[in-house]
């Protein structure tokens, strides 16, 4: 494989690794997101050009003053998802694929734009699936019975025939209580967690609680409303109370249906400790369903919040189900929090477009976005299922966890793959596009590599073959 030019590496007093200084000085748990980031942003801006040759992981700790195991997992890290390259003793440098990254462009899924066989980042759905017909006829059937004032600006709750059309849907599918006028319709979940953000901080919370590992999302979120994302580890049985209790938040963002990345539903005994916690606090469980529809071995977790709709806010949105395009969502609070989003949404945006609030509350009262949530299931069925048997065929002795539900499993590879940097050079040079647990924030198994395989987008063929430049990545790890 030819290799781009490697020029000599630039001094960290260049601006270019002046971009990195900041990461240096982030709290410690959160340091080696911040040090990501910032050589991310500093390839994308431009400041780290095409072709640059980086410092040795050695010699950018020792400038930075962070450990080397931090740069070293930047490394890999950014390695796999494109921006850098790296040979086997030739060193890494910004790689050509880095070039078409737009600046500004969402951290939470960056992909290589060419070259890409298998593309296994969690946490899009197959959008081939959308059901453009159904969805074409709710619209024209909408058009032509909406009545003009509907156009107006929307109450920023929401429609109150979707309000209606989600409360019912919500509970008979996942035992959620419902009342239409608690219902706020909002631009995702990222939006309904920002909205509760902005309350909350003008409550006075300046720290509010989440998974570790989780989504990595969080810091920056929270961070654009003056508060701060406080990590908490996870236990076998869901968020771990001891730390959850010692942290002092009274807010605490969770995924209790199934946990992201690694695929767990919190126990049944947790989900009352924690229901406990939040009484005893006078605190707020945000829950995240965010996949909660999609289970495989039996009917799907109901939400913590039909246990205390007082004390959990619940948010999801057709994002899976449907398209993260659309923007559709909703939020759930209890009754003390309600004006204070209400009135949040209102200013933020005015609220969602009538038009299309109007043609999913049609979509659900009719029976067709169950129809699709039974398609999707189906076909997400079949893909982990292939999933499964390409890793057992392609690589034995590989532990697989969080299938039982949701669009992504954890893969902790055999211990024989070889050097974890070398194996995700090798991935990242087939074309093959995947993350590791650490990426989450959790880590893996001793020195075995544990990946966060998002399976739902792709056809079986395009798993299998995805497995099988896997598992040819990690012989030749193990034996360049």
């Amino acid at each position: 494989m030819t290799q781009p030019p490697a020029p000599e590496a630039r001094e960290p007093s260049s601006p270019a690794w002046e971009l990195l200084l900041p990461a240096s000085s982030a709290p410690a748990r959160a340091r080696g997101r911040a040090l990501q980031s910032a050589l991310r942003e500093a390839v994308r801006s431009g400041r780290l050009a095409s072709g640059t040759r980086l410092p040795s992981s050695r010699d950018l700790a020792r400038d930075l003053g962070v450990s080397r195991g931090l740069v070293t997992e930047a490394y890999e890290q950014l390695t796999a998802e494109g921006y850098l390259r790296a040979g086997r003793g030739a060193g890494t440098w910004v790689g050509e694929a880095a070039r078409a990254a737009a600046p500004g462009a969402s951290d939470l899924a960056p992909r290589p734009s060419t070259g890409v066989r298998a593309d296994f980042v969690a946490g899009t759905p197959d959008l081939s699936l959308f059901p453009r017909t159904a969805w074409s006829a709710a619209q024209r059937a909408v058009l032509a019975g909406l009545p003009h004032h509907t156009l107006g600006y929307p109450d920023p709750r929401g429609l109150p025939r979707l309000r209606t059309a989600l409360a019912e849907l919500l509970a008979r599918r996942r035992g959620v209580v419902a009342d239409p006028e608690r219902i706020i319709v909002c631009s995702g979940v990222t939006q309904a967690v920002t909205l509760l953000g902005i309350v909350l901080r003008a409550r006075g919370q300046h720290g509010i609680g989440v998974e570790s590992p989780g989504s990595p999302q969080y810091e920056d979120l929270f961070a654009t409303v003056g508060a701060r994302a406080v990590r908490l580890p996870m236990d076998g049985e869901g968020l771990a109370m001891g730390p959850l209790r010692e942290s002092g938040v009274r807010t605490a963002v969770t995924t209790p249906s199934h946990h992201f990345p690694s695929g767990i539903a919190y126990s049944a005994r947790r989900r009352t400790q924690l229901l406990t916690w939040a009484r005893r606090v006078g605190g707020l469980i945000v829950e995240d369903d965010y996949d909660g529809d999609f289970r495989y071995d039996r009917a799907p977790v109901g939400a913590l919040q039909g246990l205390d709709p007082e004390h959990v806010a619940y948010t999801g949105s057709v994002s899976k189900s449907l398209a993260p395009g659309l923007r559709l969502g909703w939020l759930i609070v209890p009754d003390a929090l309600t004006d204070d989003v209400v009135a949040r949404k209102r200013y933020m945006d005015l609220g969602n477009p009538a038009l299309d609030q109007a043609v999913l509350a049609r979509f659900v009262e009719r029976g067709d976005y169950d129809r699709q949530l039974r398609r999707c299931q189906r076909a997400y069925k079949e893909r982990r299922d292939t999933l499964v048997a390409a890793l057992r065929e392609h690589l034995p002795g590989t532990e697989i966890s969080g299938i039982a539900a949701g669009l992504h499993a954890i893969a902790t590879l055999p211990d024989h793959c070889g050097p974890r940097q070398e194996f995700l050079d090798r991935c990242a040079s087939a074309g093959v596009c995947v993350r590791t647990l650490d990426h989450y924030g959790g880590g893996g198994a001793g020195d075995r590599v544990s990946l966060v395989i998002g399976y739902a987008h792709l056809p079986p063929p395009r798993i299998t073959e995805g497995v099988r430049l896997l598992a040819h990545a990690a012989v030749r790890a193990r034996f360049p």
